[in-house]
């Protein structure tokens, strides 16, 4: 027997191509798990009516088809949701289109930026409703699963959504406390309704399948959530031959009510931890001067089953990146790690400003824990709505991060307090114009100050 017939290369080989198989897996349908414990986490327990959707907190059901709205600009205080958006109020529902179209209505937003962004149950994000894509006027938008067809109601848009669980992720731009009352008189008149003629429920009781705090690590866990769901939502029809392969590790449809045996529950317990661990290091793409992209999709993530795992662990409900594209630095030009008892300035050049067409913000956040920290002057954000910012002469705008004030007065109010400890930023942007989408912006670098500046 040659070397390369040893019995220690065959089982090798062997260990490879299974374990390869399970990584697999875990990489298509680790978005289903996470979609399934972020419906736990946000769909509501209460509906319009103050009906409980169970009888105790333990519960897993929740409200499909009922709208959940923050009604105040998330600050320090607020806990629930890592990077916290300061700039906007969220909406947010889960549309279950199994039973029948649904119908969501807008107020005219006039010339307040809003997004209601829509994602599959795969996290594709498939859809928009605001000011990009269906404009600021108000209107009637016929939501329907993959199944359905019939008519469309005269005076309503259709949106053809490729599975019948579907989250939407709205957010409505507020300019500051004083909008906040205009803001939530907004999120009030967005409705949701059975369509004509559908037996949709409207809201209807769900079970999530899952609670928000269960941890990803048990297989047979992992596989009784995803089988479910693959088989309530199959996957596309060119990937199904593809997801079939999974069968031997205990994954698919065809093995809903079927207990892993002992090998299928080791090697997805293996892959878990693989997987888990690799994409959460995943290093973002590099844009120079300490800024990077995390995530990059338009409207599918396709066959690049492994980003979509990595988007649906760290990113989960991130948007295209025509309608918004999120740039983050935890280290300075020079590859330091960002620490808010130093110093640092963002200098955007004249004419050099982020290029879009809703709005862009910079955020600092707490390293340690993914949260806003608590400062003096109670600022959680600057951006192109911040008031009485002091440009150059020239028109560049000089932006100082540190947890002290800037001794530069000219600083002084232009400054972007960061938490006294380890920081990473965060620069939004909406709808960003082809210099962000085609990566030909030049971002400023991430300069830190000598300590005597």
């Amino acid at each position: 027997m040659s070397s390369l017939e040893s019995p220690e290369i065959t089982a090798l080989s062997v260990y490879q191509s299974r374990f390869d198989l399970a990584v697999e897996a875990v990489q298509f349908a680790l978005p289903l798990y996470e979609m399934a414990r972020m419906r736990s986490a946000t769909g509501p327990r209460l509906d319009r009516a103050g009906r409980h959707a169970g009888e105790s907190p333990e519960s897993p059901n929740r409200w499909a088809n009922e709208w959940f709205h923050t009604r105040v600009l998330q600050g320090p205080q607020n806990r629930r949701v890592v990077t916290p958006n300061n700039d906007t109020l969220y909406s947010c529902a889960w549309f279950d289109l199994s039973d029948g179209p649904i119908v969501i209505r807008v107020p005219a937003m006039q010339a307040r930026y809003y997004v209601l962004g829509l994602l599959d149950l795969y996290t594709n994000p498939f859809g928009y409703i605001g000011t990009r894509t269906t404009g600021s006027d108000a209107g009637a938008f016929f939501l329907h699963g993959p199944g359905w067809r019939a008519d469309v109601p005269e005076g309503m848009q259709a949106i053809a959504c490729p599975t019948s669980t579907v989250w939407l992720i709205g957010r409505i731009l507020v300019d500051g406390e004083a909008d906040l009352e205009a803001a939530n008189h907004l999120q009030d008149r967005l409705t949701v309704e059975a369509a004509p003629g559908s037996a949709a429920q409207v809201p209807k009781l769900i079970d999530a399948g899952v609670q928000p705090g269960e941890k990803l690590g048990d297989a047979n866990r992992f596989a009784q959530v995803v089988n479910h769901l693959l088989a309530v939502e199959p996957p596309p029809r060119e990937a199904r031959a593809h997801v079939a392969r999974f069968e031997a590790c205990g994954i698919g449809a065809a093995c809903v009510g079927r207990a892993l045996d002992e090998e299928q529950r080791a090697w997805l317990e293996k892959a878990l931890a693989h997987v888990t661990h690799e994409l959460a290091g995943e290093p973002p793409q590099a844009l120079g001067g300490g800024w990077a992209l995390p995530v990059d999709v338009r409207a599918t993530f396709g066959e690049d089953y492994r980003t979509r795992a990595q988007a649906a662990l760290c990113y989960i409900g991130v948007l295209g990146a025509q309608e918004a594209m999120y740039i983050t630095a935890d280290t300075d030009a020079q590859g330091a790690a960002l620490d808010g008892n130093a110093s640092y300035v963002l200098h955007f050049a004249p004419g050099n400003l982020p290029a879009v067409d809703a709005f862009w913000s910079l955020t600092a956040y707490e390293k340690a824990t993914y949260m806003l920290a608590e400062n003096a002057i109670a600022r959680y954000s600057i951006g192109d709505r911040t008031r009485d910012l002091e440009y150059d002469a020239d028109g560049g705008l000089r932006i100082a991060i540190s947890a002290r004030m800037p001794a530069d007065p000219s600083l002084r109010r232009n400054w972007l307090p960061a938490p006294a400890e380890r920081f990473y930023l965060a620069l939004r942007l909406y709808v960003p114009r082809e210099t962000h989408l085609a990566r030909t912006f030049v971002y400023p670098p991430v300069q830190r100050e000598s300590d005597g500046a």
